[in-house]
């Protein structure tokens, strides 16, 4: 990584000044619990954790330069070891991190998947040389969700050592609050533990466009069901119904708003993706989804990447531009009429450049690492980005971390001195909510405790169990007993012996036959960094399809117990006549589904989201509208639960 001239004139100037302030501090605080943060030798008011937190920002930023203010309005990315930019891997690049601080960077996205000690300690090491700036500012450690199943580069990290749990559409076929509060709970004790502060989640999205990639992280396609949904996973994370408290997890809920509204389900990651389609009244569902976290006063709201067609307020068109640079929808809608008092932050590289390379790219160039989604303000200067994003109300800007564009635009008069200061007084406010001036460091024998606890984990595999949706059981198959000879496609024999059942290798030597498949998809962009990633295209299972022909052949023989994992909602029509029973998955482990096929547990969610009965019918729904297709195969809130 390359670095300018001027951050080594600032890194080695702050060294400097560290080093002469060190030799003058600890002797006048050593009786004091008080931390020196500016290694000065006395105990400033934003160091003393008896005054308010008003108070302590005020000081704060009466000792911070403009620059140092506008750093704080950057969300940047943790590299890791080997030239991993995006951050995947086992330990930070320290060197990188580095960089970022000694330019007054000081929040940052994780994505590390090491064992809970090694977590803890990276996440150590990169306060250690946080509080070794200027101030002392510490860092605020975000990260996307990591205690699911579906793990999306860019979106969504591997479990690793944290509890598992379904998918947040699990949740929603399951329905409980006190349900969804207390997962909150201990995941936040889990990302506390390992020195994770902030969780960019939950999703209040409305999963209306079937096709959509993303609404495996939602709650569902009912407003009001998100809405009572995510409410619960913001008190849950932040520890309190009335917003967050000091050993909470910050929560930034997601995507604000119509995000779950684009046409053919392409994602707003990509330049193909950047359209969502709506009219006013499908509108207000998609803000109603958010009314649940904005009064749990989540502490954070992210805008989305789409453009929002379709749609006024107060009789004016929305300005045909990302969210991100919309001041109607976060100054108007979010702010005065919603009245959210958190701080906004932008998903992530709204203001880089998409170049052809990342709007049209080819087999021959593909986009790689030229990830940009500025859409609608697409021919502006990146300074003139930053701008307008931040006169829209944005107070932090994700996954970018040079604040020279930034302070560009406050020497040019764009940006002015009032924004900035009110953006850093949010930025610093939530560092102090959440306790990290007094102590950001974490006990790393104690993170190896709570990670991987085998009793949030029991609390997990019931909830995996309870998620799942039982649609058909036809003349009572189900549950199984004990010794029944099953033959297995997609699933683990070891697991189904464990459980009790005979596992044969032929067809016809078998009682019943169990066969998981996942909902079909397309890879319709394979060139594009997100879209190659993505599932896509067609949710409906074709003759051709192995999925198809393997049920229909053990269907010829045997009753046949199909279980499809849903992270879309799939067109089950020529899989539903060869099933005896059917199962919709949204989160599971193959222990948990044949716990639930041998009666074990009780599978009690019903469906988040109605099932389409064709390709046609998905094709001709509106993409804004929840639930709006002809003659649904089945509809939300079908389930049946055994007695």
């Amino acid at each position: 990584m390359a670095i300018s001239r001027h951050v080594l004139r600032f890194a080695s100037s702050f060294l400097a000044t560290v080093t002469f302030n060190a030799a003058l501090s600890g002797p006048a605080l050593a009786d004091t619990p008080h931390r020196d943060l500016n290694h000065n030798g006395r105990l400033d008011p934003y160091e003393d954790p008896t005054l308010a937190t008003s108070k302590r920002v005020d000081d704060l930023l009466g000792q911070m330069t403009v620059e140092e203010k506008i750093a704080l309005m950057l969300h940047g990315t943790l590299a890791a070891e080997g030239g991993a930019l995006i951050g995947v891997g086992k330990a930070y690049d320290k060197s990188a991190a580095q960089v970022l601080l000694a330019r007054g960077v000081n929040s940052f996205i994780t994505r590390l998947s090491p064992d809970a000690k090694g977590f803890a300690e990276e996440n150590n090491a990169i306060q250690k040389m946080a509080e070794a700036t200027r101030l002392g500012i510490p860092a605020t450690i975000s990260t996307d969700p990591r205690n699911h199943f579906q793990v999306t580069v860019g979106v969504s990290s591997a479990s690793g050592g944290f509890s598992q749990w379904p998918e947040t559409l699990g949740m929603a076929a399951i329905g409980d609050e006190k349900l969804v509060e207390r997962f909150g709970k201990l995941v936040a004790a889990e990302y506390r533990a390992v020195g994770i502060h902030m969780a960019l989640s939950p999703q209040a999205d409305l999963y209306t466009e079937p096709r959509w990639p993303r609404g495996v992280a939602t709650f569902g396609a009912d407003a009001a069901m998100v809405s009572r949904l995510a409410g619960a996973y913001v008190r849950g994370f932040q520890g309190s119904p009335n917003g967050l408290v000091r050993s909470g997890v910050a929560t930034v809920v997601k995507h604000w708003v119509g995000y779950g509204a684009e046409p053919e389900g392409f994602d707003g990651h990509n330049y193909y993706g950047r359209i969502a389609k709506l009219d006013n009244a499908s509108f207000a569902q998609h803000v109603a989804a958010f009314d649940g976290a904005l009064a749990a006063k989540s502490a954070g709201v992210m805008p989305t990447y789409v453009i929002a067609e379709g749609v006024t307020i107060r009789g004016k068109p929305l300005p045909q531009v990302g969210a991100g640079f919309s001041k109607p929808l976060i100054e108007g809608l979010l702010r005065k009429t919603r009245k959210f008092g958190g701080i906004v932050i932008s998903d992530w590289a709204i203001t880089n450049t998409c170049l052809e390379q990342c709007m049209r790219p080819t087999a021959e160039k593909p986009q790689g690492y030229n990830i940009a989604m500025p859409w609608g303000v697409e021919n502006l200067s990146e300074i003139d980005r930053y701008a307008l994003g931040a006169n829209a109300g944005i107070d932090q800007f994700g996954g970018v971390d040079d604040p020279a564009p930034l302070i560009a635009a406050y020497k040019a008069g764009k940006l002015s001195r009032a924004r900035i200061d009110q953006a850093a007084r949010r930025v610093l406010t939530l560092k102090f909510k959440l306790g990290l001036f007094d102590n950001p460091y974490v006990d790393v024998e104690q993170a190896a405790k709570v990670i991987g606890d085998p009793a949030t984990q029991a609390e997990a595999d019931k909830a995996q169990r309870a998620a799942q949706v039982l649609l058909e059981n036809k003349g009572n198959l189900l549950p199984l007993s004990q010794g029944r000879k099953v033959w297995l496609s997609g699933v683990s024999a070891d697991v189904a012996r464990a459980r009790g059942l005979t596992v044969v290798d032929n067809l016809d030597e078998a009682d019943v036959a169990l066969v998981r498949v996942a909902t079909p998809f397309e890879v319709l962009h394979p060139n594009h960094f997100f879209g190659s990633r993505q599932h896509e295209g067609r949710l409906d299972f074709r003759a051709e399809d192995v999925a198809t022909k393997t049920v229909a052949m053990a269907a010829a023989k045997v009753p046949t117990i199909v279980a499809v994992d849903l992270d879309r909602p799939a067109v089950l029509t020529l899989l539903k006549d060869n099933a005896s029973a059917l199962y919709g998955l949204f989160g599971a482990s193959d222990a948990v589904l044949v716990d639930l096929v041998t009666g074990k547990a009780k599978a009690r969610g019903h469906l988040p989201f109605e099932l389409p009965s064709s390709a046609k019918a998905v094709e001709e729904q509106h993409p804004g509208r929840p639930d709006d297709s002809v003659a649904p195969l089945y509809k939300r809130g079908d389930g049946i639960v055994l007695p």
